[in-house]
């Protein structure tokens, strides 16, 4: 016989446990997509608590949708080898150019990134950061993305973490919040900004990708396509090596920096 009230009990229960587990980490990622997963999988490998909020019902970000919702992507030779680490499989379509199925993609990328010990929390929006004496980021000011989307006025709850990686995509929203509200903020830009995202060139986008995927603030990181925005990188469309490989250097930054 079930009780309806033992599953709802388990259900929290369960989830507030792992929430209060997370109040302190070493790594917040904002965003679930294919740059955050991989980045979060090679944290968690090297013994970095890693935790991601996620603001959208689903993972995966703008590689669930493929190209123009054909739902395959394209990898380069460059990022096969992160593809095969995940078990995605891939086939060369010609010379340097490999497709994968992005259902598979996704859910390969997840489940490697859990297995690795990395929690992710889906519909939470990171709203701000948190900042220690010295301006540097040092956590993230969460809420739950249905008070965000109904614009009612619930304050939010604060995690600490010893740095967090804004990969937000397009709108690189963690950056925007912190260049709003820490006074006299200077980027690590050409112009100090956001220098915002260019128009469409995957030659150009796969290759800058890797130099803006950097420390873009004290303790503010940045991968994926809200690094191509931050430093004005081009978009570059369905293919995704670059969104990989942009997680694992993303990684090996933080890495080198915490330990």
């Amino acid at each position: 016989m079930l009780d309806e009230t033992i599953i709802t009990q388990a259900i929290i229960e369960s989830y507030l446990k792992e929430l209060i587990n997370s109040l302190k980490v070493d790594v917040i990622i904002a965003g679930a997509g294919p740059s955050g997963l991989v980045a979060s999988k090679y944290l968690a490998d090297a013994n970095l608590k890693t935790i991601i909020f996620e603001r959208k019902l689903s993972v995966g970000g703008g590689m669930l949708g493929g190209g123009m919702m054909f739902n395959n992507i394209v990898v380069q030779e460059e990022a096969k080898r992160i593809t095969d680490e995940f078990n995605i499989k891939t086939i060369k379509f010609k010379e340097n150019y490999y497709t994968a199925d992005a259902i598979e993609s996704v859910a390969k990328l997840t489940s490697r990134a859990i297995d690795a010990g990395v929690k992710i929390f889906n519909l939470i929006s990171v709203e701000d950061v948190k900042i220690d004496k010295n301006f540097r980021v040092n956590g993230a000011v969460i809420n739950w993305t249905s008070v965000e989307m109904a614009k009612l006025h619930v304050d939010p709850m604060t995690f600490e973490s010893k740095c967090v990686l804004d990969t937000t995509g397009h709108d690189a929203s963690v950056v925007s919040v912190v260049l709003r509200k820490i006074p006299n903020i200077r980027l690590n830009t050409p112009s100090g900004k956001i220098e915002g995202e260019l128009s469409m060139n995957a030659e150009l986008g796969e290759k800058v990708l890797l130099d803006t995927t950097k420390e873009i603030y004290p303790g503010l990181y940045v991968a994926g396509m809200a690094a191509n925005a931050c430093s004005g990188g081009q978009r570059m469309g369905p293919i995704f090596g670059g969104m990989l490989l942009s997680g694992e250097k993303a990684a090996k930054i933080i890495i080198n920096k915490l330990k």
